[in-house]
């Protein structure tokens, strides 16, 4: 049984695997998490942000972005002083910003899910190739995404970033073949199934192919 080698990290990140990664979420507060804890990932890794989740969440007032929203230097210096925080300012006013942001696409969308969602019609996708390995940094689709969110104002979500955030809130099922999750997953939700060459502008860690 194979867990997509999360399960040789730590128990955190099996946890994480076992229960979140990839499932199907259509919950706007947890959709705002998954994106705070992409942004604060940027240059660093994720170890790191699963095992600070309960500091960012302290921090961020559970992640309720209408609080975030109405946030200003004051919380800033909190955040900042809170004991194992990253210090980096830039993350945090990003957050703040897209608070606001994400705030805007539920008035215009009626919610950032249906708003996300709607860009694989309501289907979790799965690429060919992917789930034995052939899994890239970023592909047309999250370019496609990443270039919206950014005209909307979001800030620290380019294409590969919005990669993984498509992996972790399943409208991308990327585990292995052979993870029960990836089993589960497909019996569980509707999905679509796409051929990965035929998604523009595919990008890949190092050389892999």
């Amino acid at each position: 049984m194979s867990y997509c080698d999360w399960d040789k990290t730590s128990k955190l990140n099996m946890e994480y695997h076992n229960k979140e990664w990839g499932v199907p979420l259509h919950n706007d507060k947890k959709q705002f998490e998954f994106l705070c804890m992409e942004v604060m990932q940027c240059g660093l890794n994720w170890d790191m942000m699963i095992n600070k989740r309960e500091i960012f969440r302290k921090c961020f007032d559970d992640f309720d972005y209408d609080y975030i929203a109405k946030y200003n230097q004051k919380d800033i210096i909190r955040i900042l002083n809170t004991e194992g925080m990253i210090k980096s300012v830039k993350k945090i006013e990003a957050i703040i910003n897209n608070a606001k942001c994400f705030r805007q696409i539920r008035k215009e969308s009626v919610s950032f899910c249906k708003y996300l969602w709607a860009y694989s019609d309501n289907k979790t996708i799965i690429y060919d190739k992917h789930n034995i390995g052939y899994i890239p940094a970023s592909n047309g689709l999250s370019d496609k995404i990443s270039k919206d969110l950014k005209s909307k104002g979001f800030k620290f979500l380019g294409p590969i970033t919005v990669y993984s955030h498509l992996q972790a809130c399943g409208i991308i099922n990327d585990h292995s073949i052979n993870c029960p999750r990836y089993k589960f997953i497909n019996s569980k939700y509707p999905i679509i199934k796409k051929k990965r060459f035929l998604e523009n502008k595919v990008s890949f860690f190092g050389n892999g192919k």
